[in-house]
């Protein structure tokens, strides 16, 4: 185990500890109807952090020192405090940055620095019509060790990665990453900036912020970006990891029309159709 995982785990237990890390407590429900996703159910109650609406105090002004991972030049490394899995973390601005701004060459630098320590699923909801639950902008990363299965669909992104093709039914932007390691700063600018051009979300260079909503799965082998249009459907919310094959359903989803109509159709009415 890495110095970073051992450092995620010892903080992980002082914070449940304090309280100051809360995970949510799920149970899978299988399904041939979702299979190969993964469907966990909420039990109990939600915090009432995560289902406030109006204006909300931003968490991480000031974040909570208690899940704090690392400081990096310009951004801090810090546990979810409402983990669905464990070891969630989330890679921060240190000062106020929008989350529905475009990404820039220093959170690139911090993610790749990050990603030096500890491999895994980044993704990033970039508006809340994308799944973004704050404001205040940051990146998050799901850890995997060596040869862990990264998440449901990593084969298909794969795979259609290598074939230069989307075997969706909504727009898929994706690139497979050089010799499938970690990839370069200029390759994670450089993709970012074409896909996002290609797939009606603009071009960092000439539009102030994103035209679209969208969400971003990377992993060693493939970078992928899906441009959004709805938050959710059918009482299920949708951010990226939707979309990487994990669904997360609550007394509001609708499980009689999953098992009826599958994942596919639930994340195609929540993203941009494919034509």
């Amino acid at each position: 185990m890495n110095s970073l995982a051992e450092q995620s785990l010892a903080c992980q237990r002082k914070a449940i500890s304090l309280g100051a890390l809360v995970p949510l407590q799920t149970e899978i429900l299988r399904s041939a109807s979702w299979d190969p996703f993964i469907l966990r159910k909420l039990q109990g109650y939600t915090p009432k952090q995560l289902k406030e609406v109006g204006p909300k105090q931003n968490p991480f002004s000031p974040w909570d020192r208690n899940l704090e991972l690392n400081k990096l030049d310009q951004h801090i490394l810090l546990l979810n405090k409402y983990p669905v899995e464990p070891g969630h973390l989330l890679l921060i601005t240190k000062d106020w940055k929008p989350q529905t701004g475009w990404l820039s060459e220093c959170d690139w630098q911090a993610l790749r620095e990050v990603w030096q320590k500890q491999g895994g699923l980044w993704f990033f909801n970039s508006a809340p019509e994308a799944g973004a639950s704050q404001p205040h902008r940051h990146l998050q990363l799901l850890p995997r060790a060596m040869g862990e299965v990264i998440c449901p669909e990593a084969e298909k992104f794969e795979a259609n990665a290598v074939a230069n093709k989307s075997a969706w039914p909504w727009q898929v932007g994706l690139k497979a990453t050089p010799n499938n390691e970690l990839p370069s700063l200029d390759f994670l600018i450089r993709t970012y900036a074409e896909l996002a051009e290609n797939y009606g979300v603009g071009n960092p260079k000439r539009d102030k912020i994103p035209l679209l909503p969208y969400n971003l799965l990377i992993s060693n082998k493939w970078f992928v970006l899906i441009p959004r249009s709805k938050e959710g459907h059918k009482g299920f919310s949708l951010n990226a990891l939707g979309y990487a094959g994990f669904l997360l359903a609550t007394a509001e989803s609708n499980l009689a029309w999953l098992h009826q109509n599958g994942p596919a159709k639930l994340l195609a009415e929540a993203a941009i159709p494919n034509h």
